[in-house]
């Protein structure tokens, strides 16, 4: 088993990433330990410069991601945790993979159509053909595995079509240069909505602070939040049923249930009857109690560029040595002499 994830490195991480991805990524890590298996982590800075940004900006966030998933619990001793930019084999992946992929594929991706907007012609080509960099991401390290949401198993198809199209055109069944890596859907992947929208999913893009609890916040900053965030008049049910159509309760409750890892039921089961003036201080001190640790290891380890350097240089290193392997096989199966 080998487990190949990123995140973009485009600011701190919020309650949504730890619970819908990171903390499933330790758990993986922890599991393909167990089983011989490895992970790769990356951040994923070469996706990042297909829109706007400000370089100094992301040589940061760069950094404080990886700082911040250190804390979360991603072991660089145990995975293998990198920034892109530092495995020229991704970008080289990419431009192989180009010839390969069709434009009537790219053109079906949904994110492209979401990210341009009205303004397609003015986007970047970077953006058109980020799926592609997508599919580099995990082919290159011949992953059999990639945790997914559910927004994101469009990609991972396209991955597997242009990997099934190479191996078709250019390699020998018998040994083909790719592996089609198979989707991870963790049944446990939380969808956390924002604070402030319950119909919303929280997201750091949004401008109100308010609307999510970021791993960097103090416990203060926490309290605070989940005070302010939005909910109804009506108290709490005592059945899952009761939270239909109430999309802030049944956020809050969800929450509450995921960081707690209990089902709904069990959280309604002792808030049930109860109003929002009981139940989010027992919520902030839940995710006081649970991210506070995290928040104590990301402040100690955010400022010491020379160490996250060094962590991030060592395991570049490492993953450029398994992407080898593959990348050289590509270009000879492709007739490419260097």
């Amino acid at each position: 088993m080998r487990i190949v994830s990123g995140i973009q490195p485009t600011g701190n991480l919020h309650l949504g990433n730890y619970l819908g991805a990171i903390r499933n990524w330790v758990r993986m890590q922890d599991d393909a330990a167990r089983q011989g298996g490895d992970c790769l982590f990356f951040l994923a800075d070469l996706h990042a410069i297909s829109m706007p940004h400000v370089p100094a900006d992301l040589t940061a966030n760069t950094r404080a991601m990886t700082a911040a998933l250190i804390a979360c619990g991603i072991d660089p001793e145990r995975s293998t945790l990198f920034n892109q930019a530092r495995v020229p084999a991704h970008a080289e992946m990419q431009w192989l993979l180009n010839g390969t992929a069709r434009i009537g594929w790219l053109n079906r991706m949904t994110q492209f159509k979401d990210k341009s907007g009205k303004n397609r012609e003015g986007a970047s080509a970077a953006l058109y053909t980020y799926p592609v960099l997508q599919a580099a991401d995990v082919l290159v390290y011949r992953a059999t595995h990639v945790p997914v949401g559910e927004d994101q198993k469009q990609h991972l198809e396209l991955a597997r079509d242009i990997a099934q199209k190479f191996n078709n055109d250019y390699a020998s069944e018998d040994a083909p240069v790719f592996t089609l890596p198979d989707p991870i859907i963790p049944a446990d992947a939380a969808r956390i909505m924002s604070l402030r929208d319950g119909t919303a999913k929280m997201s750091k893009s949004d401008p109100s602070d308010m609307s999510r609890i970021n791993l960097t916040d103090d416990a203060d900053a926490m309290m605070q939040k989940v005070k302010k965030a939005r909910t109804d008049p009506e108290p709490l049910p005592s059945e899952p049923e009761g939270l239909e159509g109430r999309a802030e309760a049944r956020n809050l409750v969800g929450i509450y249930a995921t960081i707690a890892d209990i089902p709904v039921a069990d959280v309604l089961r002792d808030f049930g009857g109860k109003g929002f003036g009981v139940f989010k201080p027992a919520l902030g001190e839940l995710l006081v109690e649970k991210l506070a640790p995290i928040n104590a290891r990301y402040v100690a380890l955010k400022d010491d560029v020379a160490q996250l350097d060094a962590l991030l240089n060592r395991g570049a290193e490492k993953a450029r040595m398994l992407a080898k392997p593959t990348l050289d096989a590509a270009y000879a199966a492709l007739g490419l002499c260097r």
